[in-house]
């Protein structure tokens, strides 16, 4: 097998590998941050349509695009949060970060307009790219080795899997009992306690200054640290010269490309599909309530799905198992006009979709990973994501355009193709990749 062309020396960490104590503890305090990131800043937010509607006497539509903007903004700031994080570190940035993120929900919980509501998102989005999974993924691939990466990314999605069956009834429950602007307070007040002091556990990006040249110790104090500025500055410049190479190489081969190609396709049908799945379930005919329990199998599965993939993975490629599992849920998208108006066959078509909800999430970093190594990762991840970020907030708008026009089913065709779409480039990506060695 020939090398990826391109690919960067794997760092020895976010500066320096964790200890495996230590990372452990950095994956189970991301785990808690990611739960409640998510449950606050993204799931939560389908809660209070409503009721911020009716208050701000605005449409459905309306409100539902601040959400949209923040998607948005988060993939727009993707590449210079993945720069920062190559050069930095995860801490300083994900503990700003949520304190950002939080004093943004207790100014939602005060918006009076439209105006100011997507003002506020705009704030979200920049916090939700700072503190999610793109920054969390970007510390677990420095501070882990190989062998642990897997299994760390596999705790971290399981985990954080659960954030909208935990946070969608509990706001609910809030909303109720207090209105939706009491609620936004208590969310932003949790999301602050359990998140700013955990963030702080991630570690710190290495510096120069960690080993002296022999004989330093003879120099007056102020000389070393003068020499010791110089020497950090002209290693994270050294390093920061390294990282852009390493994005330009990515940017200029056909590797990149087509995985940019599979997530972009993938992501946009998974979206579409969880937005419109409980509106297309009631327009086959279900009831809203079991519409919305179907709908709520998704989660769950996801997880499932990520437990069955990771152990596939130890058998077969990444690239491989991961396009297989696009192929299901394309099948699955294209079943569900057919039987999907019985009971039986409309929870086998979302559990065969369902299974594959997560699957890309920690496929896409055990990919990048592999083929660019870790030193570089966040700023190769960063340009991965800005595109894909741009379908998961454009897609479902679009998609639901197109059913007004020519229907769901049709929706769900495009859907299936998107899934397939996904899979035959990510074959394409393990042919190039793993294309034997002409030496």
């Amino acid at each position: 097998m020939s090398a990826p062309s391109g690919a960067a020396v794997p760092a020895t960490g976010d500066g320096g590998r964790a200890r495996p104590g230590r990372g452990w503890r950095v994956v189970a305090a991301l785990a808690v941050t990611q739960t409640a990131g998510y449950g606050v800043l993204y799931y939560a937010f389908s809660v209070f349509i409503t009721p911020m509607g009716r208050d701000l006497g605005a449409g459905t539509a309306s409100v539902a695009g601040a959400l949209t903007t923040a998607v948005l903004v988060s993939g727009l700031a993707a590449p210079l949060v993945g720069r920062w994080l190559d050069g930095h570190g995860g801490r300083g940035l994900m503990t700003a970060g949520s304190a950002l993120g939080a004093l943004a929900v207790l100014g939602w919980s005060q918006v009076t307009t439209l105006l100011q509501l997507y003002l506020i998102f705009t704030v979200i989005g920049i916090a939700s790219a700072a503190v999610l999974y793109e920054a969390a993924f970007a510390v677990i691939v420095a501070c882990s080795d190989a062998r642990r990466r897997s299994n760390a990314l596999l705790v971290l999605t399981i985990v954080a899997g659960f954030a909208s069956t935990i946070f969608l009834p509990l706001t609910g429950l809030l909303v109720q009992r207090y209105g939706w602007r009491t609620a936004l307070v208590v969310l932003a007040l949790g999301y602050a306690l359990l998140a700013v002091p955990l963030h702080a556990l991630v570690p710190r990006s290495r510096t120069a200054t960690e080993a002296e040249p022999a004989g330093a110790g003879t120099e007056p104090a102020a000389v070393r640290r003068e020499a010791a500025v110089r020497r950090e500055a002209a290693v994270r410049r050294e390093a920061a010269v390294r990282r852009e190479a390493a994005v330009r190489s990515a940017l200029g081969e056909r590797p990149f490309w087509l995985l940019v190609a599979a997530f972009l396709a993938h992501t946009g049908a998974v979206a579409v599909l969880g937005v419109l799945l409980v509106t297309y379930l009631t327009v086959l005919g279900h009831p809203p309530v079991f519409a919305a329990s179907v709908a709520g199998l998704l989660g769950v599965l996801s997880v499932t799905g990520r437990l069955v993939s990771t152990g596939l993975q130890s058998r077969w490629p990444v690239s491989l198992v991961t396009a297989a599992i696009f192929v299901l849920q394309g099948a699955a998208a294209a079943l569900l006009p057919l039987v999907g108006r019985s009971v039986p066959g409309a929870v086998t078509a979302v559990v065969l979709f369902g299974l594959g909800f997560g699957v890309a999430t920690i496929a896409r970093p055990a990919l990048l990973a592999d083929r660019y190594g870790t030193a570089a990762y966040a700023s190769v991840s960063g340009a991965l994501a800005l595109p894909v970020t741009v379908a998961k907030a454009v897609a479902p708008l679009t998609a639901a355009v197109m059913a007004q026009i020519v229907g769901y089913a049709a929706v769900m065709g495009v859907v299936a193709a998107a899934c397939v779409l996904g899979a035959l480039a990510l074959s394409a990506y393990h042919r190039v990749s793993f294309r034997p060695s002409s030496d």
